[in-house]
């Protein structure tokens, strides 16, 4: 079968690879109709993540249809129309039963090598294999598009998780750094939250123009403490949703939220340390947590926002092509000439 897989740093080609097969009894065998591109593969192909190999298949945003499932997978049946979670997760263990996928003791994460888990083949492919296919899988309504629902395997479950762990009221002022496609669904979340006004901070200027189409305030980061300061009387925002990565984006966080002001970072980060402003984060009594997206948990009340019209996160698809475009959308996305891609193999 065709796939995109990791070539060399800041390269993927499309090559001949093997079909996947049923290994334990809980897999599926899924053929992808959607594959998607986001900005935790371009810090794979980076090289910022270790583990990644050349000849390895990435990619884990993806939808489509059943073709096989192991002896043990039940809720899941052949000819389903399926969307995924970006990783898997086992549905057993201690951190399944509270709901907190990420931190599954079985964890692995599509076309990533070995950073997050054991490594797992990626999903930019025409056919994947799915382990715990009953749990990391999800039915496909047919109310449901096929892209919108890819996007919720990551980026909107990124997104809509860094607003609730905000716990952003009605009302809230939210900033939001980085205007990616995480960063624009972040701030299309918060609107759909209820907030009063959303500010994303982003230097492309095309960026900067979608957000404000899409309803936000939009600056440059070069101008976006003094209008923060501006639009709060001086106090600084509720909520900060990094959505960048590295230190300098979370100082960034740090300065523009008011006292008992709440940051969440959702940017990907590889650094090991940061100098976090303790004295500043005491006296003010802030809250700065970190999320990751977990579709397995949200993707139940994403379908019912999406389906109902309270939001349509496809506005931030803005490349399409098949697998043979690989290359060039990697490179699109990379130059941030483009926001987000999906793939059709």
């Amino acid at each position: 079968m065709r796939a995109v897989v990791y070539k060399s740093p800041g390269h993927v080609e499309v090559s001949d690879v093997p079909e996947p097969h049923i290994v334990e009894a809980t897999d599926a065998i899924v053929k992808v109709t959607h594959a998607g591109i986001c900005g935790t593969d371009l810090h794979v192909v980076k090289g910022d993540f270790a583990g990644i190999t050349p000849g390895a298949v990435v990619g884990h945003e993806f939808v489509g249809e059943v073709v096989e499932v192991g002896r043990a997978v039940h809720r899941i049946r052949l000819g389903d129309k399926v969307m995924s979670s970006d990783f898997t997760a086992c549905g057993q263990c201690r951190w399944c039963d509270r709901a907190e996928h990420w931190q599954c003791t079985e964890r692995a994460f599509f076309g990533t090598g070995t950073a997050f888990g054991p490594s797992l083949s990626g999903a930019q492919a025409e056919y994947v294999r799915v382990p715990f296919a009953d749990q990391t899988l999800g039915q496909l309504p047919e109310q449901c598009a096929p892209e919108a629902a890819l996007l919720m395997g990551d980026n909107l479950a990124t997104g809509w998780v860094a607003i609730e762990r905000a716990s952003t009221q009605a009302g809230d002022f939210v900033v939001v750094i980085g205007g990616g496609a995480v960063g624009q669904l972040a701030a299309l979340s918060a609107q759909v939250a209820g907030a009063g006004i959303v500010v994303l901070v982003e230097p492309n200027e095309t960026r900067r123009a979608f957000a404000t189409a899409q309803g936000s305030v939009a600056v440059h980061p070069d101008d976006a403490a003094a209008l923060v300061r501006k639009l709060t009387d001086g106090d600084g925002a509720e909520v900060v949703v990094e959505a960048v990565g590295g230190n300098g984006p979370l100082d960034f966080a740090m300065s523009l939220a008011r006292a008992r002001g709440r940051v969440v970072s959702v940017g990907a980060h590889v650094a090991e340390s940061w100098a976090f402003p303790v004295g500043r984060a005491f006296k003010d009594e802030m809250t700065l947590s970190f999320a990751i997206g977990d579709s397995i948990r949200l993707r139940r009340k994403l379908l019912r926002l999406i389906t109902s019209g309270a939001f349509d996160p496809t506005v931030v698809v803005d490349a399409r092509g098949r697998l043979a475009d690989a290359p060039a959308l990697y490179e699109l996305l990379a130059k941030q000439q483009r926001l987000k891609a999906v793939m059709t193999p």
